[in-house]
């Protein structure tokens, strides 16, 4: 720092301005051909990110034919038999029958999709273990993988313990309580809709509190739960609503989506059959370049995960002492019903992807001699996008753990 205050005396103390310019410009000339140089070859080295900034604009666009799982995108057949037969509406009611013209947030395609991420047989790259903890009554464990195309996925199972499936269910699907108990400190506001009375199929409407330095999100959302024995199938995930003008704050997430799969498990204290597990599966587009969110998520999880456990029993304590049931809460026990072994009877070759990476394996040091060009790259970047301070900060803040060797996003 004593090297650069020396320098700069020196240059102000030219006579005229041409000469101060000058000395400046001789000054800056190697950090910009630094930048210039990391920039490029941090673009050729790694262009997902860049890419991801450079057209945020044109992606939300069309993200909203995405933010539905595709039935072959991963090289698997669709199936093309329809699913109508294996459904009906819990309580013995059919399924009724959509009008012409109009199509369901959430249908049958999209409970396949979930299966087969259950059953790890859609074909998609191998998870990679990102972490293990737990409580003394709840156990945690979370992949990670990156697609071709699209956002960073995310893979995650916890474990209650003392907990129904029915209980868990309600309480995932219970806006009201949310907001009441706080667990999800990062919902901001919801309201309903559309609802189905006969289907339990709803369309949400959610702001999410982000960082300071971002604007807050806004997801227009659809749901429907299916049951399999005292399996449930949660689907929850990005749709379009015309109804709903679009804002510049809250910015409006297109590509979203987050389902479960809600199970009894047998307890890790007695091998009973009095424990629940939640196999959540996640993925969203939140407008931030995709490496930042990965590292956001990466060091922000755990810390969200571990207030989840304590709403929970707080909600088990709420629906013992016969408080109202929400509304919300009330449509979660509207479910269709379907054989999930059935279902799996009509998938032909199944694609497997149920390799794990338990442990990642930390890259020889040669591997990470490019990593020191992405601090280049950010210098440049944050020079050509005019977005404040803070988020400058935060690009050359990841640039820098980003080129640290054994560091990974």
């Amino acid at each position: 720092m004593g090297l650069v205050v020396d320098a700069l005396t020196e240059v102000l103390r030219k006579p005229t301005m041409g000469g101060v310019v000058a000395e400046l410009a001789i000054l800056a000339a190697p950090l910009w051909i630094a930048a210039l140089v990391g920039l490029l070859l941090g673009w050729a080295w790694r262009p997902r990110w860049a890419t991801g900034i450079a057209a945020g604009g044109e992606k939300a666009a069309d993200s909203v034919a995405a933010c539905s799982p595709p039935s072959d995108g991963l090289g698997r057949p669709s199936l093309d038999q329809p699913m109508a037969s294996l459904l009906s509406c819990s309580g013995g009611s059919s399924v009724p029958q959509q009008p012409d013209g109009e199509k369901s947030a959430v249908t049958e395609k999209d409970l396949q999709h979930l299966c087969q991420l259950v059953e790890m047989t859609d074909g998609g790259p191998a998870w990679r273990k990102m972490m293990e903890k737990s409580l003394p009554n709840m156990s945690y464990q979370a992949w990670q993988r990156d697609p071709q195309t699209g956002p960073p996925q995310y893979r995650s199972s916890s474990v209650f313990e003392d907990a129904t499936p029915e209980m868990v269910r309600d309480f995932f699907w219970d806006d009201e309580f949310r907001m009441k108990n706080g667990w999800d400190d990062m919902l901001l506001q919801h309201s309903t809709l559309e609802e189905c009375p006969s289907t339990g199929s709803m369309v949400v409407q959610w702001v999410r509190k982000f960082p300071f330095f971002c604007s807050d999100r806004e997801y227009i959302i659809g749901r429907r739960i299916w049951q399999s024995d005292r399996s449930y199938y949660c689907v929850t995930k990005g749709v379009p609503c015309s109804s709903v003008p679009r804002h510049n704050k809250p910015r409006r997430v297109d590509l979203y989506y987050s389902s479960w799969c809600i199970r009894p498990v047998a307890s890790k204290r007695d091998g009973q059959m009095t424990a629940c597990e939640v196999l959540l599966f996640h993925h969203e587009d939140m407008g931030i370049p995709w490496e930042i969110a990965k590292l956001g998520v990466r060091q922000g999880m755990w810390g969200c995960v571990k207030k989840v456990e304590p709403g929970f029993r707080a909600y088990q304590i709420a629906r013992t002492s016969n408080e109202p049931v929400s509304q919300s809460s009330s449509m979660a026990q509207i479910t269709t019903k379907f054989d999930a072994d059935h279902l799996r009877s009509f998938e032909d070759n199944p694609v497997s992807s149920s390799d794990v990476v338990e442990v990642e394996k930390q890259k020889h040091w040669a591997c990470n001699i490019p990593k020191f060009l992405v601090v280049g790259g950010a210098v440049a970047l944050t020079c050509t996008l005019d977005r404040g301070l803070v988020t400058k900060a935060v690009i050359f803040g990841v640039a820098r753990r980003f080129a640290k060797p054994g560091k990974r996003l």
